[in-house]
């Protein structure tokens, strides 16, 4: 297996003007989802390691590495998923993914146009880590019940980044509960915060073997209870009518 060869100093670098100019556009269009990979990549730091090192000493991660599965391969074949059981993580998935008009390849395009390839100079191990964690993302919503509206995307920042360490994805739910102006939506996301720091480690999840499993008997595994159903919110947090 490959060791993550990058220097100590050259993943604890941080790049703040590209963060200011990142989060100024994201603040002014919070759709713009090439602007959270930007300001991710740029405020890593050196969670990159930790998460490797934490990836590389749990068996599910070795055999990750060592096999590299395409995760998005299994979740774009959806005759596949509609075969499961209805009660399945890879049927609620596909639930979601219907509801919010989302593919499961969305993410790589917006990470594409918001990245700059820093992830590679640490290393192929932790490169590959990083891309299976956005390609992923998806199932962390399913997995905790979180919506794809902006609260539900805030929320899931906050749950993110108890379990990824990493300070951009902390700035981001920072900033977007600062813009929300609402207690309402702080106190979601510090619920979020502490759910992901009670939650099992889901970054070395084998989510291809997990796609048949039960969705509740997975959160019981995880240690994960699913948000209650909540008012959908528009980007510009004004209210849907519809409750998620």
């Amino acid at each position: 297996m490959q060791n993550a060869s990058t220097s100590t100093q050259a993943i604890g670098d941080y790049q703040p003007r590209r963060v200011f100019h990142a989060m100024r556009k994201l603040i002014a269009d919070p759709t713009e989802t090439a602007h959270v990979f930007t300001i991710i990549e740029a405020l890593a730091g050196s969670a990159p390691m930790r998460v490797h090192k934490r990836f590389t000493s749990e068996a599910g991660g070795r055999r990750l590495l060592a096999s590299r599965p395409n995760l998005i391969t299994y979740l774009a074949d959806r005759a596949t998923l509609e075969a499961l059981p209805e009660d399945t993580l890879g049927r609620a998935y596909l639930r979601f993914v219907d509801r919010e008009g989302i593919t499961p390849d969305g993410l790589v395009e917006a990470s594409i146009d918001g990245e700059t390839g820093r992830w590679r100079s640490f290393g192929d191990e932790i490169a590959w880590i990083t891309n299976r964690l956005r390609d992923s993302h998806d199932l962390w919503h399913v997995v905790t019940g979180y919506g794809g509206d902006v609260l539900g995307e805030t929320a899931l920042l906050g749950f993110s980044s108890a379990q990824t360490t990493n300070p951009g994805v902390a700035l981001m739910a920072l900033a977007a509960t600062l813009r929300s102006f609402s207690g309402d939506v702080a106190r979601r996301v510090v619920a979020a915060f502490g759910a992901g720091r009670r939650a099992q480690w889901m970054v070395a999840l084998e989510w291809e073997q997990l796609l048949a499993m039960p969705l509740a008997e997975l959160r019981s595994q995880l240690h994960v209870t699913p948000v209650a159903p909540y008012v959908r919110m528009r980007p510009d947090w004004k209210r849907e009518a519809v409750a998620a």
